[in-house]
């Protein structure tokens, strides 16, 4: 069984120096409402893989009034610092893009983590507002744009063979 932390939930420090799990960060589109749960779908591909630990920064209690205040110990700060820490400690990070969104933060973590020359995978479908921002960045990257789910999950297959 594939095993999944969602924010603001906390790697036990056991897992994160664990050998033979892979850790997979979900960055992508989760504007609530608009986005797919596309990480339930990918956390569900690989339920009989107990070797892949799935970091989802989707909480099922977001709130969008929330203010985005960087104080420490504000639930913002929280979520942000959470996302930022996991994707640190990832493995390979999975970008999905919603064409049905925008998702600013997520243009932002895929700059943070192609900069840092982390396992990346992208997926842009064809009708996301950015997606010749993304296709070129990641171009200038060596990364390659994947345009549907179906191509995202063969190239994770791939990834987490060859780690």
């Amino acid at each position: 069984m594939a095993y999944e932390i969602k924010a603001p939930a906390a790697v036990p420090s056991s897992i994160r120096k664990m050998d033979g799990i892979t850790k997979v960060f979900t960055a992508g589109s989760i504007e609530m409402g608009k986005a797919e749960p596309w990480q339930d779908k990918l956390v569900k591909k690989y339920e009989n893989n107990d070797s892949v630990l799935f970091l989802n920064p989707r909480r099922s209690d977001w709130d969008s009034s929330w203010i985005q205040d960087p104080t420490p110990g504000t639930q913002f700060h929280t979520q942000v610092s959470w996302e930022l820490d996991h994707i640190g400690i990832s493995d390979i990070v999975v970008f999905y893009f919603d064409p049905k969104t925008q998702s600013p933060i997520t243009l932002l973590e895929l700059g943070l983590a192609l900069g840092t020359g982390d396992n990346v995978i992208v997926c842009c479908p064809d009708g996301y507002f950015r997606k010749g921002n993304v296709m070129i960045t990641c171009a200038t990257y060596g990364v390659s744009v994947l345009n549907t789910f179906d191509e995202l999950t063969e190239e994770l297959d791939t990834q987490l063979f060859d780690l």
